[in-house]
């Protein structure tokens, strides 16, 4: 019927993109169209082939998503509340090969609801079900089935809880009156089977894969929720299978266990191959619930070969210890701005489609942060779903150690982070400043505030702007000297060097008081033992004020980028900053390159008077920029490039 109906749709009409049972539905129109007759008086056999294609195709996009599927104990009621929640949730499920009935059954009642209520509500569930396999039973030629299962009314199904010891049916008592008795002296009855009754057992709210597998990185979950259970006590089994000839990947004899943990490192002889992820919830007692399993939507998928990072690492294979420390200050692009029409189009259109989705770049970008061994990670432009999903569970494990710390800017989908080793540095203090609000209101910024406040556009520019400063003091357990580690973002525009300038001026000011702070605090006398890091994306180049301020300490109220923007140019001002700082990777010429603009955006600057580098990891070769014309690219995950310096704390 389709090679019927479809050559007369043209192959470049945007009917040839829609699914097949849209197709088939326009195909009827058209053709009713052309013959002057209304859909309606079509044969009913062609509005049943549409409806039955409907459904073809909805099955099919069913199978294709692979939901989770979760293992319940045949002989256990899974009760949950989650602390002073008022709902509570009831799961178990029910086989009886009798009545041809296998089906998990899902309720969520309210805790003050009345025991008997709920029960109905049980009841009716399963006197549903029944009388649709009745029904069905009822529909097929004695030949092809047994005689059908009898039709239930309500009252014939015993759906009920007991005292197991008297055999006595509990009644007239609330849910949550129910959850105050000995739970293990209940059974949960229905029909002719009975369930042990369990309450918050580990448990899986929410398990999801990444659509997008490639071979030669990890795998994980991409989104994973726990209740009453933690990562570090569950129980992960991997397991990989060919498509089979009936394309079911619900056949268990396919399956062969090839990993175990909550992540899997991807081979290319995983290439072609589907994967399946089996997990246990367990909590710190030793219980464990139901498990849950999952297929990936889509095989593993060859990766892009050999990755610029990757020869990066060559130069981070070792972590340091005692007085010396890695920094890495990255960009990672954030997902909300990779992941647009305008992006596609504009900002980035040299890079493949694929290659922008965050389940692509996440994965080069976990595998180049895992690699270079850090001790100390600062990020900006951080989603907050990556930074719950992929880099808490992947950084703060067991594996590597971290603990992250993550501002949002704003109301902004996105922010900074500061990923520290714990096995290096205990965090003592942490801060967050929105600069744009601060400026009218904190007391170390009156003095700023006062010179340009009568500048309304400036004002309200400025004070507009998310722009967020975090700050974390931490102590390096090795030699008990201190780090005063600060991260931010600063604005993007093109004429915006006078706002830069502005929020890095309020920035040191903010930076010099929490160190004043912290200095008495520690009682500490000497600059050495506490030493300012200032990591972050600038959008600055060398040329301009911020790279001026901080490696020279001031800048002067002539310097031209006070009048990047003639209406909102700032006048009679001057900024100082009192450290002593260098930039860790010094000028090179790129760290940020796209098509469009290239150029030293990035930066980690140190204070010298404690601190000294050891060693640049070198930067990407223009050459390897430019392979796929620009980035990010097919192996470069972000516009940015990392920068990498190994930091040694100067003798006191």
């Amino acid at each position: 019927m389709c090679q019927f109906l479809f050559p007369i749709i043209a192959t470049n009409s945007p009917i040839c993109q829609m699914p097949l049972c849209s197709r088939i539905l326009c195909s009827f129109f058209y053709l009713g169209h052309k013959a002057n007759i209304s859909l309606v008086k079509f044969n009913k056999k062609l509005l049943s082939l549409v409806i039955d294609s409907h459904k073809a195709a909805w099955i099919l996009s069913s199978r294709d998503s692979h939901t989770h599927r979760t293992k319940y104990d045949m002989d256990k009621v899974y009760l949950r509340r989650n602390g002073d929640n008022e709902e509570l949730h009831i799961s178990f499920r029910y086989i009886n090969e009798t009545l041809r009935l296998d089906r998990e059954f899902n309720f969520c009642r309210k805790i003050n609801e009345n025991i008997d209520d709920a029960l109905n509500r049980i009841r009716n569930n399963i006197e549903k079900e029944l009388n649709k396999k009745a029904k069905k039973g009822k529909k097929k030629t004695p030949s092809q089935t047994r005689a059908p299962p009898p039709v239930y009314s309500n009252e014939e199904i015993p759906v009920e809880i007991l005292r197991s010891n008297i055999n006595k049916k509990i009644e007239n008592m609330t849910l949550a009156k129910l959850l105050e008795e000995k739970l293990s002296d209940l059974q949960f009855r229905v029909i002719d089977q009975t369930f042990q009754i369990v309450y918050n057992v580990p448990w899986v709210l929410n398990l999801t894969l990444p659509a997008n597998i490639l071979a030669g990185y990890r795998v994980y979950p991409s989104k994973l929720e726990l209740q009453f259970a933690g990562r570090a006590y569950s129980i992960g089994k991997w397991y990989k299978a060919k498509m089979p000839k009936s394309g079911d990947l619900r056949l268990k004899d396919i399956w062969e266990n090839c990993g175990n943990g909550l992540y899997y490192e991807t081979t290319n002889n995983d290439i072609g191959y589907y994967l399946k992820f089996q997990l246990t919830p367990g909590d710190e007692f030793g219980h464990f619930g139901p498990w849950v399993e999952q297929i990936t939507k889509a095989e593993v998928q060859a990766g892009p070969g050999e990755c610029p990072f990757e020869t990066r690492h060559c130069f981070t294979k070792r972590s340091l210890d005692e007085d010396s420390f890695r920094v890495v200050s990255y960009n990672i692009l954030a997902d909300l701005y990779a992941d647009s029409d305008y992006t596609r189009t504009h900002l980035f259109p040299y890079c493949p489609p694929y290659a922008l989705k965050i389940d692509y770049r996440k994965q080069l970008y976990l595998k180049e942060l895992i690699g270079y061994n850090a001790d100390i990670i600062c990020l900006q432009e951080v989603d907050l779903k990556i930074f719950d999903f992929d880099l808490v569970p992947a950084f703060d494990s067991a594996e590597l150690g971290y603990n992250g710390v993550m501002d949002q800017k704003g109301t902004c989908g996105e922010g900074i982070a500061i990923f520290y080793r714990k096995s290096r540095f205990d965090l003592l203090g942490k801060y967050e400043l929105n600069i744009g609000e601060g400026i009218r209101t904190l007391p170390q910024f009156t003095d700023l505030w006062n010179k340009i406040k009568r500048n309304q556009k400036l004002v309200e520019r400025i004070c507009d702007r998310s722009t967020t400063l975090q700050i974390l003091v931490l102590k390096c357990r090795s030699n008990d000297r201190y780090l005063l580690m600060a991260n931010t973002h600063l604005y993007f525009h093109p004429d915006a060097d006078h706002i830069r300038l502005l929020q890095i001026g309020f920035a040191m000011l903010y930076v010099d008081h929490i160190y004043q702070e912290t200095m008495l605090k520690l009682n500490l006398t000497n600059k050495g033992e506490l030493s300012l890091i200032f990591c972050g994306d600038f959008n600055s180049v060398p040329e301009c004020g911020i790279y001026k301020l901080m490696t020279e300490g001031s800048v002067g109220e002539d310097f031209i980028d006070w009048i990047s923007n003639d209406q909102e140019k700032v006048q009679n001002v001057s900024l100082t900053q009192p450290f002593r700082m260098k930039s860790a990777c010094g000028t090179p010429p790129y760290t940020n390159f796209t098509h469009a603009f290239a150029a030293c955006l990035d930066y980690i600057f140190y204070q010298t008077d404690g601190l000294e580098v050891q060693q640049v990891v070198p930067l990407p070769t223009e050459e390897e920029l430019r392979c796929h014309i620009a980035i990010p690219s097919v192996v470069f995950p972000s516009d940015h490039v990392a920068l990498v310096a190994d930091i040694h704390f100067k003798p006191t």
